[in-house]
């Protein structure tokens, strides 16, 4: 059995283009192969979420991620790439893509389809300030890095000093791992007038030490900076190794994440029958 496979750059960085951002695996199927072969396929892929989806007869996108490891409940970048496909690839011109998923329903807004740029709508996931001391020493001892305070969503939210503790963490991945959560993000104020803060999403738990771009922790980071910033339009940079840049506007209960994309590679996979 042949399936179509494309790699797309999600959150590219936009004055480097190519060879930044989060490069996301992308397999449209007209029925759904197993969950063994799913995740085996995200195995074989190795980068950090495949996205597979099937278009439902009400001309929905039922779409789900896998890591290495393990599927998740949601995933920005897969999402974005998944639109970037859908769009450019197979021809969907529709300027919103619905999508349903385990965390329920997604609509992508297509922005740009000259110079790709897509905008995910996704769930506002607030942090609860942690107070536990044991925990928060752990995390210091894991990052190597003052922490200023912790929150938690579904990710571990830590506020760090400044832009350069956020560039210069070097965790310690077996520790983070002992961390009872999906994954830990370090974030700080950005140095850069044209940005309002910096991040990095470290999810060693996942088989993803650190991601390069991660669309579904701007869920919980941008209403987090929103408070702070006094600001519900925000700019982003992940000072990952690749970079990536996102746009963000938190709207109610829900938030916009928008970033550019580049199509990398399209190919086959070639499965036994």
């Amino acid at each position: 059995m042949d399936l179509p496979l494309y790699q797309v750059d999600a959150f590219i960085l936009p004055d480097v283009n190519r060879f930044s951002g989060n490069p996301a695996a992308v397999v449209p199927l007209r029925e759904w192969i197993s969950d063994a072969a799913m995740q085996d396929i995200a195995a074989e892929n190795n980068l950090a979420e495949t996205a597979f989806f099937v278009l439902d007869q009400d001309d929905v996108y039922h779409i789900r991620w896998f890591t290495p490891t393990t599927e998740v409940d949601l995933c920005g970048h897969a999402t974005l790439a998944a639109a970037h496909v859908i769009a450019l690839a197979l021809g969907d011109e529709r300027d919103q893509i619905p999508f349903r998923c385990l965390a329920g329903e997604l609509v992508v807004n297509v922005i740009d389809d000259v110079e790709p740029t897509f905008e995910l709508d996704f769930p506002r996931r607030d942090a609860t300030l942690v107070t536990d001391q044991a925990l928060i020493d752990l995390l210091e001892q894991a990052l190597g890095q003052t922490i200023i305070s912790v929150s938690a969503s579904r990710d571990t939210l830590v506020q760090l000093e400044n832009e350069a503790a956020v560039a210069a963490c070097a965790p310690d991945f077996a520790l983070l791992a002992k961390i009872d959560s999906f994954a830990v993000m370090v974030t700080a104020p950005a140095d850069d007038e044209a940005l309002d803060f910096v991040c990095r999403f470290f999810a060693p738990r996942q088989g993803v030490n650190e991601d390069p771009v991660t669309g579904s922790s701007y869920c919980t980071l941008a209403p987090y900076w929103a408070e702070r910033l006094n600001s519900d339009v925000l700019k982003a940079r992940q000072l990952s190794k690749r970079g990536g840049e996102v746009s963000l506007e938190v709207i109610d209960e829900r938030v916009l994440i928008s970033g550019q994309t580049y199509h990398y590679l399209q190919g086959v996979i070639r499965l036994p029958s």
